[in-house]
Order: structure tokens, then C-alpha cells, then sequence
């Protein structure tokens, strides 16, 4: 197998995004901009990826630190593609193979545009091959020159003549190079342009000259190689990269009643017949069974959710499970490292944290509920809220199965509910509950006749 190398350019200033944060750390559908094109990379499995850092080069390395194997070299000043890939060549002593140009702020790259690259330009042996789009609307961008169809330059669009800027097929600013002829070549390129910089484009014109093969890829969805300069940008690529991830999806058996309106982020997966309402986000790592209902409203993060739940509008479930068969919300919040039974109910305003609660079990109304392993067929009635903080450490509450919680109780972790035992609405619970048993913790009822009219105050 022959070695392929990725350099990632990631040097820009993006003046045009006027914000603080480097340009290709601007998150798009869910990742920012340089990390969807390191995972177009890493399905090339490339000996080696270098990314090359300018302006913000400290906020780019932080960002990317947990990427492992990351090499870096710096530009600066920037002075063009070509000078800017010529700063991989210490990184890259030594090496062989072939080399892939990619862009830090391109990421609508598909993994088989990108296999396509490689493919054609191992195949053909080529010196350089050049990954192209045809547009409607070239302006801007470098125009492919050809002679007897083959490409014989790259000229930029300030330096084209009248009759080039009328070509529509453009130069995507992705390439495949043999390593062996490249970096003694980007030396020979000169500045004599309009931007006064090393272009790379002129590289092919000095391989043509030196009767080296240069070969083009032509992109079947021209909208891959958009790039982001502007927070307009932003939004439309960020729009068609949900959208891919939605078609996707309906294509598999999921119905989306709104795709325009639903965020699914690109590692979620969702069984079929699985409907999503309008206003819903998916995000991280979370999976969706078969079956299921997710209405408007509800966010879900890195959680997985079984066959046939039904989340109802307005929940926020976060690093949690909910399985087959439960019933969540509206408007409850599912906190990280809760567990949610088969066939069990959280209802409107009800809270869970670290809490797990069996199968069958029901916490309908208003309720806080921390810290806690519930049993099944357990119901907690509305108000209920486990003390689970003394103010310096969290303790547990533990409620077995079959037990009832009246409502508005309070039970003061830690403590133990036995099995099938009651505990009396507005209880404040301080010790266990025995298995059957009843709790009654609260103030002795007194009714004082006729106090009301003895201090009631006549009306003017």
C-alpha cells in the first residue's frame, strides 16, 4: 500500500467572520469547521495528518488537542497556498507516497469525492491530480484551463482574462500530489500575480512544463467544495449538512414531519418508523429506537432511547436511557445518569438526576427526584422531592418496589422506602420506611371552632 498524507491549511485569518474565535473553529451541524474535514480524512486512514496554523494558531491547537497524532507547522506572514504548503516539508521529511491538500474550512467534503481523488491520481500515476466543480456562478473563484481537454493551467479569477472568466469549471482548492517531485517544485513558484503570493494553482503549470501528469477530478455535487468566509456561509453550509443527515434518514424509514426545522447531528442514529415533530435536536452520540415519538420542542444529548418511547414536547434527556415502552414529559428534564424503566412514566415538570427508575413505576407531577434508585410499579405522587444535598455532599435515596409516595413529600437522604410500604402525603421523611408499612410525618391536624368568625374582620 502506498503511503497517503493529509495537510490540512488552516492558516486564515477570515476577516470576514469578524469574531474573536480562529475561522475554521466555527461549528457547523454539530462539529466545527476543521474537524468535519478531519473526519472526511480519516476515511482515507492517512499515515499522517498536518495541519498548518497562522492567525490564532494557539486557539486551533487547543481546539484540536484530542486528536491524536495531529502535526503542526506554522506560516506566518501568510503568504499564499503554495507558501503555505511548503511549510509541511519538515513534517514530512522522508516521506513518500501521496499527499492530500485539503482545506480547513471546506466541509461538505464527501468521503467518496475524496476516495475518488486518490484513486484516480494512484491509478494514473500522476504528479498532481485536482479535484474541480462545475458552477453556474465562478466568479471568485480559479478557473481550470484546458488544452485538448487535458488541464493545462489554474488561473485565479483577478488574474483571468475576459475570455477565461467565462469558464465554469473551477478550481476546488483540493488536491492529491505525488510527495517525491512536491515540495522541490513549490520552490520554483513565483509571486508575479495580482495578490502578490505563491499561488499552488501555478504548480500545475510547472508540471505541465516539465511533461509531469496532471489529471482533474470533476465533484458530482458542486456544493462540496463550498468554503466559509462569512457567518452567511456559516448557515448555508451548516443548513446542507443537516439536511444531508435528514434525506439520510428518510431514506432509512424515519419520518420527519419538518426537515427544515429538525437538528440531527451526524452521529445520532434513529430506528425506522421512528417519527420526529418539527423544533426537535439530536445530538452527540445519541440512538433512537424503532417506533418511537419524539414531539416538537425536545433536545436529546448523547442518550439512547428504546423502541417505542414516546418523549412528549419540551424535554431536555441528557446522557440518560429511557427504555422500551416509557412515556416522558412534556416539559421534564432527564438528567445525566438516569435510567428510565420499561413502560414507566415521567410526567410534566418532573426532574431526574442520577436516578434510576424501574420498570412500570409512574412520577407524573412536579417532582425532583436525585440521587435515587426507584423499584418497579412504584408511583411517587406530584410534589415529591428527594433531599439529596446536605449543603457540602449528595446521598442516596432508595424507594423498592410497589411503594407509594403520597404527594408533597419530602424524603431526607439517606434514606430507605421498603417494599410496598406508603408513606402519607406531605410527609417529611427523616428515617426508613419498613417493608409494608405506613409513614405519617407531619403536624397533628387541630380544628378550632368558630375562630374564623372571632377574628374575622368586619367589612366597611
Amino acid at each position: 500500500m502506498t503511503d497517503l498524507h493529509v495537510v490540512v491549511l488552516a492558516a486564515g485569518k477570515g476577516t470576514r467572520m469578524k469574531s474573536a474565535r480562529a475561522k475554521v473553529l466555527h461549528r457547523a451541524a454539530g462539529f466545527s469547521l476543521i474537524e468535519h474535514v478531519f473526519r472526511a480524512a480519516d476515511t482515507l486512514s492517512p499515515t499522517s495528518i498536518t495541519v498548518i496554523v497562522g492567525h490564532q494558531a494557539d486557539q486551533v491547537r487547543a481546539a484540536t488537542a484530542k486528536r491524536m497524532g495531529l502535526r503542526f507547522a506554522t506560516q506566518s506572514p501568510q503568504l499564499g497556498t503554495g507558501h503555505a504548503l511548503l511549510q509541511a516539508e519538515p513534517s514530512l521529511t522522508g516521506a513518500s507516497g501521496t499527499l492530500v491538500l485539503l482545506s480547513g474550512d471546506v466541509p461538505l467534503l464527501r468521503p467518496e469525492t475524496l476516495r475518488a481523488l486518490v484513486t484516480t491520481h494512484q491509478e494514473r500515476q500522476a504528479a498532481a491530480t485536482v479535484l474541480t466543480a462545475e458552477v453556474g456562478r465562478p466568479h471568485g473563484y480559479g478557473r481550470i484551463v484546458r488544452d485538448a481537454g487535458q488541464i493545462a493551467a489554474i488561473v485565479e479569477h483577478k488574474d483571468a482574462n475576459d475570455e477565461q472568466r467565462e469558464i465554469r469549471e473551477i478550481n476546488s482548492g483540493i488536491y492529491a500530489f505525488d510527495v517525491a517531485p512536491l515540495f522541490g517544485a513549490l520552490k520554483q513558484i513565483g509571486s508575479a500575480n495580482a495578490q502578490g503570493e505563491y499561488y499552488l494553482p501555478d504548480l500545475v503549470t510547472i508540471y505541465r512544463q516539465r511533461g509531469l501528469v496532471v489529471e482533474t477530478v470533476i465533484a458530482e455535487d458542486a456544493r462540496e467544495i463550498l468554503g466559509v468566509n462569512s457567518p452567511k456561509e456559516l448557515a448555508e453550509v451548516g443548513a446542507i449538512l443537516k439536511m444531508r443527515k435528514n434525506e439520510a434518514l428518510m431514506d432509512s424509514g424515519v419520518t420527519i414531519v419538518d426537515p427544515a426545522s429538525a437538528f440531527i447531528g451526524p452521529d445520532v442514529t434513529v430506528g425506522a418508523d421512528t417519527i420526529i415533530h418539527p423544533g426537535v435536536y439530536l445530538e452527540g452520540r445519541t440512538v433512537i429506537g424503532g417506533n418511537c415519538v419524539i414531539n416538537s420542542g425536545v433536545r436529546i444529548v448523547d442518550s439512547r432511547i428504546d423502541d417505542g418511547v414516546v418523549i412528549n414536547n419540551f424535554c431536555v434527556i441528557t446522557e440518560s436511557h429511557i427504555a422500551s415502552g416509557a412515556r416522558v414529559g412534556p416539559f421534564a428534564h432527564i438528567r445525566p445518569q438516569s435510567d428510565v424503566g420499561e413502560n414507566a412514566h415521567i410526567g410534566n415538570f418532573v426532574e431526574l438526576k442520577k436516578t434510576t427508575l424501574g420498570a412500570g413505576s409512574k412520577a407524573n407531577h412536579l417532582s425532583y427526584l436525585g440521587d435515587a434508585s426507584i423499584g418497579s410499579g412504584v408511583n411517587v405522587g406530584a410534589g415529591t422531592i428527594t433531599c439529596n444535598y446536605d449543603g457540602t455532599h449528595k446521598h442516596p435515596t432508595v424507594i423498592e418496589d410497589g411503594a407509594f409516595i403520597g404527594s408533597d413529600t419530602q424524603l431526607i437522604a439517606p434514606v430507605r422506602v421498603g417494599k410496598g410500604a406508603y408513606v402519607a402525603a406531605g410527609s417529611s421523611i427523616t428515617e426508613d420506611v419498613p417493608d409494608d408499612a405506613l409513614a405519617i410525618a407531619r403536624g397533628k391536624q387541630i380544628n378550632k371552632d368558630g375562630w374564623a368568625s372571632r377574628h374575622r374582620k368586619p367589612r366597611a
